[in-house]
């Protein structure tokens, strides 16, 4: 009867139906795969149906294995809340904060948890970083409990509210050809070996529409899935770039890359810290959410006050805001 089911077979089921693996599962859980195929069948025998299925040389889920998916993480995540919750009861403010960030937020992360593990020593971190569909997957699946990322997914019903400005910029090294420019426009770039991001990242999704609300078509000279990639062939001469300030702070320091003088460069966006609207966030990551709302822009302003960062001469500082809702330079 399914009441015989345990939550070491329900946590090894929701690896193995995370990762797609048994193999990946076992590791994750420092086990033996014998041990992980173990506690799925006899979570199946407890289930009277099969929860995997074989597909080539991998495995899948069965449609009773979906349903079991969901309710496994539920329960999962219930457990877990409640041991957190009764560790507070008892005084004692612990627990795991479920972090995931877009890559270009990990430049701007370590001094904020190391700001937040100084005023909750017993919290403990695990961060996922991806590009933002990669992020955006792993809320959906409930994989993190929070998620950092330059704006709200439209395809997930999320609570999100910014904490923090976000700075952005098209850049190249010194020597580059349209640094000798009085003016660079957007549509100079078009022959410059644009260097993106690939598709699926905010730094792209972002290019590509400040291209289209002004009517031009993105050019793209090399595509790389790397910001450290974009920084060390733009700080070569390969191409110009557009990146976040927060991932080029040394480079623009030691002169190895600079802004182009464009109008309103760089620009600003927001980041967000958002949650699913169907959960309740557990008390770790309320707090860090908390955090980040109080005290998040006075330490990213210090962190990005190392660079001596000036903007061209014909940058504006006034700002409007347009329909979307969105500061734009």
């Amino acid at each position: 009867m399914f009441r015989n089911a345990t939550f070491r077979q329900l946590a090894a089921f929701h690896a193995v139906a995370r990762l797609g693996s048994v193999s990946r599962a076992a590791s994750e859980l420092n086990l033996t795969q014998p041990a992980v195929s173990i506690q799925l069948k006899l979570l199946e025998e407890s289930a009277g149906a099969p929860l995997l299925e074989r597909e080539g040389r991998g495995i899948k889920l069965s449609h009773a294995g979906e349903v079991m998916a969901d309710y496994a993480a539920r329960i999962l995540d219930l457990w877990r809340e409640c041991g957190d919750e009764m560790a507070a009861q008892r005084g004692v403010f612990s627990g795991t904060l479920r972090l995931g960030a877009v890559t270009t937020a990990e430049y701007l992360l370590p001094p904020l948890l190391v700001a937040f593990s100084q005023v909750q020593p017993d919290v403990k971190v695990q961060l996922k970083v991806g590009n933002r569909d990669e992020i955006v997957q792993m809320l959906a699946g409930q994989e993190v409990d929070l998620a950092i990322m330059g704006r709200p997914p439209a395809e997930l019903k999320t609570v999100a509210a910014p904490f923090a400005r976000h700075p952005m910029a098209f850049m190249a090294a010194p020597g580059h050809r349209l640094m000798k420019q009085r003016k660079v426009t957007l549509a100079d770039l078009a022959g410059a070996n644009l260097l993106v991001r690939e598709r699926g990242s905010g730094t792209r999704a972002t290019l590509e529409r400040l291209h289209k609300d002004a009517g031009l078509p993105l050019r793209i000279g090399s595509e790389l899935s790397s910001n450290e990639a974009i920084k060390q062939m733009c700080a070569a001469g390969f191409g110009a770039a557009f990146l976040s300030l927060h991932t080029c702070g040394l480079e623009m320091q030691t002169g190895m890359l600079a802004l182009l003088p464009m109008e309103n460069n760089p620009l600003e966006r927001d980041w967000y810290v958002m949650h699913l609207a169907s959960r309740r966030l557990p008390q770790v990551a309320s707090a860090f959410r908390t955090f980040l709302a109080e005290e998040a822009q006075a330490l990213i302003l210090q962190q990005l006050r190392g660079p001596k960062l000036s903007k061209p001469a014909g940058n504006r500082t006034a700002r409007k805001r347009n329909s979307g809702g969105i500061d734009v330079p």
